[in-house]
Order: structure tokens, then sequence, then C-alpha cells
């Protein structure tokens, strides 16, 4: 079993995998602060002065003037500001991979399948690879 275990780590799948997820939490935080330091004052400053991070329902019916004095008095809250930027963080990632997968996919050529088939050499018909004799003239091939 730990041998298995060794020759599944040691794939190279799998450490490819680890790299990714070691990069993509990198890369999440790198986007969660893109998303909550710059742009959202951004866009709250063109919309009139919104925090977003403060865009909360009070489920109580008390009101609180921030979320996190909501939180602290221990109210249940509806916090769609916060759902707001975690959506937009969201489709900034996605966006990003997308592109990330899209330039990649211009360096690696499509995969071109093995052929099945070759010509015959008198009637240059295509005929299977295993093929002693051509189908259309009769011919021997040579395998």
């Amino acid at each position: 079993m730990l041998k298995e275990f060794k020759e599944f780590i040691s794939r190279g799948n799998v450490l490819d995998l680890a790299v990714a997820v070691i990069i993509g939490g990198a890369f999440g935080k790198i986007v969660g602060s893109l998303v909550d330091d710059l742009l959202m004052p951004v866009l709250g400053l063109a919309l009139g002065k919104v925090d977003f991070a403060n865009l909360f329902v009070s489920l109580n019916g008390q009101a609180y003037p921030t979320l996190a004095a909501a939180k602290t008095a221990g109210a249940p809250t509806f916090a769609y500001g916060l759902f707001l930027n975690n959506v937009i963080g969201f489709l900034i990632i996605a966006f990003a991979i997308f592109m990330i997968v899209r330039m990649a996919n211009r360096f690696n050529p499509p995969a071109v399948a093995a052929p099945s088939t070759r010509d015959c050499p008198q009637c240059l018909m295509a005929v299977p690879l295993k093929a002693t004799r051509c189908g259309h003239c009769s011919s021997t091939l040579t395998p």
C-alpha cells in the first residue's frame, strides 16, 4: 500500500495539481485584495459613496450603523454587500483563468491523431495499416 501511495504521489499530474492549488490560493488572495481594496472603493465612489462591505439587512429588525456592529451585537444579518464583493472576485478569477487557458491553447497545437490508414503504392487508395493486400486492386502490400 505504501508503494502504491508513493507511485501515486510521484505521478506528474498529482504534482502539477499540488502546484496549481498553491498558486491558486495565492492568486485568490491577490484577486481578493484587488476587489476589496481597489475596485470596490472606486465602484462605491462612482455609485455615490457606497461601501459595499457595509451593505446588509439586519434580520432582527434593529438598526446598526455597520455590519461589524451588527455582528458584534450578535444580530443575524443578510450581508449582500459581501456577497457582491465575492461575486465580482469570482468573475475576475474566472476571466483571468479563461485568458490563461486561451493563451496556453495558442501555444499548444492540437494533438494529431496517429494515421490508421496508408496509401496503396499501386492504386493510391487508402487501406488499413495492418492490411497485407489492397482491397481495391488486390496487390500485395508489405507491412
